[in-house]
């Protein structure tokens, strides 16, 4: 067989795949579809749900229509309300499935849990970086860490919100490194950003990339990334796996549908969103963003939550944020797919 027959046959059986799968998923969605966002437009989530929305429609992988419901408010109370209200329905995908889930879970004045979600799949997650100022006097995280130890004060360190994912990495330092920061809170990934180049503050865990743009204007300087390899848009940056921490974190891009849904219903997502996965217009997405690509599926999602959601809860705990919640989890191997071949990879908005 010629490398043309080959390549030809190959389109016609990715052709005959997706096809199966609209005409499945035509059996089992059967209204139109509410990509639920709990931020506002513009965020890391809004900006996933409406790629999904994209892809889903122009690769007719579904045969109603799709579209995007933004319902912020309430730290994600709101949405979360709204798709505990739709429980059993197949038709309401909640997208941004993280660190903020998991927070609303863990504190009985939300009334959220667990099992008012059914975990469908992970796609990526946004990398924390530790970030300072092109013209720190701290060359290497090595460096950072002993001015923390020499500091009776502490270093202070830039986060948007008190339970971030930036504010839990830099937990997860405190912890491993024996050392304690003062953290400022600011409205947004930008003036965080922003405090540190104008040395407000000595250094910043938030996302690669709210940083990136900064960083190649040689206005900042990236000491360590949280991803499990280093990433290919930042080849000189340890992971801080290589400096012997044990942490791999980030800002989760994952979805679910609401509890209570047929296995039938969320096999035909799953099925779905991983052939999103698998498109060029995905990986041009990913790419752009930063994301660390990782996929999967329902099964190893839902251990990953329930891995996740002990962390968090030790984390809320040690930060006096929440009251003790006994919780138990399941044992887990988590899986990760390598990242999608592309030139360059670069959110929870």
């Amino acid at each position: 067989m010629n490398t043309r027959t080959a390549a030809a046959r190959s389109i016609l059986l990715l052709g005959a795949l997706l096809s199966a799968g609209a005409s499945h998923a035509q059996g089992v969605l059967t209204r139109p579809l509410e990509l639920v966002v709990h931020t506002a437009p513009g965020g890391g989530p809004d900006r996933v749900a409406r790629i999904l929305a994209e892809i889903l429609t122009r690769e007719k992988l579904v045969a109603v229509p799709v579209s995007v419901i933004n319902k912020p408010g309430g730290a994600g109370g709101v949405a979360y309300h709204y798709m505990k209200s739709r429980r059993g329905d197949p038709h309401a995908l909640l997208t941004g499935v993280g660190s903020a889930l998991l927070s609303a879970t863990l504190r009985p004045d939300m009334g959220i849990n667990m099992d008012d979600f059914t975990p469908v799949a992970l796609l990526a997650q946004d990398p924390q970086a530790i970030i300072v100022a092109a013209d720190s006097p701290h060359r290497t995280l090595r460096d950072l860490m002993d001015a923390a130890k020499r500091e009776s004060n502490g270093l202070a360190a830039s986060i948007t919100s008190p339970t971030s994912s930036g504010r839990m990495l830099g937990w997860l330092i405190e912890r491993e490194a024996g050392v304690k920061f003062r953290f400022v809170t600011f409205k947004s990934g930008s003036e965080a950003l922003t405090a540190v180049m104008g040395g407000h503050v000595q250094f910043s865990t938030e996302n690669v990339s709210e940083s990136i743009a900064a960083v190649d204007a040689k206005k900042l300087r990236v000491l360590a990334v949280s991803s499990g390899e280093r990433m290919a848009a930042l080849p000189g940056v340890p992971t801080l796996r290589e400096l012997g921490y044990n942490i791999h974190v980030g800002t989760g891009r994952g979805l679910a549908l609401p509890g209570g849904v047929p296995k039938a219903a969320v096999d035909t997502w799953e099925a779905m969103i991983e052939r999103v996965y698998q498109s060029p217009a995905w990986k041009a997405h990913a790419q752009s963003s930063l994301y660390e690509n990782m996929w999967m599926g329902s099964a190893a999602f839902g251990r990953y939550l329930a891995q996740r959601r002990q962390t968090l809860l030790e984390f809320l705990q040690a930060i006096h944020v929440t009251t003790k919640v006994s919780i138990q989890v399941p044992s887990v191997t988590v899986k990760t797919r390598p990242a999608l071949s592309a030139p360059v990879l670069r959110d929870e908005g």
